[in-house]
């Protein structure tokens, strides 16, 4: 590919970010957000990506390994988040993405290799199964340091234990 072609390419398809929005492109005022499904998640990757696709909203839908990516205007992907969590809500996790899908900058096809950030969801991935049972079994957590007891308090409950 010459330079000239190049820079074409860059003007057509890349997507300078400024805040929340992007630059000459046709990502303006859209968002990008991943449907990160957990190891014991009742649905699957293929199942959640039907599902969207069934709501019928103009969002743009990727099928990842971890579960979907969704891209489209706020109220379109906030719906379909609110539809498919309500599947599984302790075991489907909505991540923001900072790149539609398919963005040349960060698209494994077009750079090769695992994208910038893959490995970080992959670390997190692997808490899931603990952050999901913490949601299925909530308890009370105080925020107030224990007090400490005094030392011979401390002394007759060990000569107790230590007599048993």
């Amino acid at each position: 590919m010459s330079k000239k072609e190049n820079n074409d390419f860059d003007q057509e398809f890349c997507h300078i970010p400024k805040g929340d929005e992007y630059v000459v492109s046709d990502q303006v005022g859209k968002i990008t957000r991943m449907v990160v499904l957990g190891p014991t998640c009742s649905v699957s990757s293929k199942e959640m990506f039907n599902f969207i696709h069934l709501l019928e909203l103009p969002i743009n839908v990727r099928l990842t390994c971890y579960g979907v990516n969704l891209n489209g205007y706020p109220e379109d992907v906030n719906e379909a988040i609110e539809k498919a969590r309500a599947l599984d809500p302790n075991h489907i996790f909505i991540k923001i993405r900072g790149f539609p899908p398919g963005d040349p900058r960060r698209c494994r096809a077009r750079r090769g290799g695992a994208r910038e950030g893959f490995h970080q969801v992959e670390a997190e991935y692997k808490l899931l199964n603990d952050v999901s049972y913490a949601l299925e079994h909530p308890k009370h957590v105080s925020l107030e340091k224990p007090k400490k007891i005094p030392v011979e308090e401390f002394e007759d409950i060990v000569n107790e234990v230590n007599s048993k």
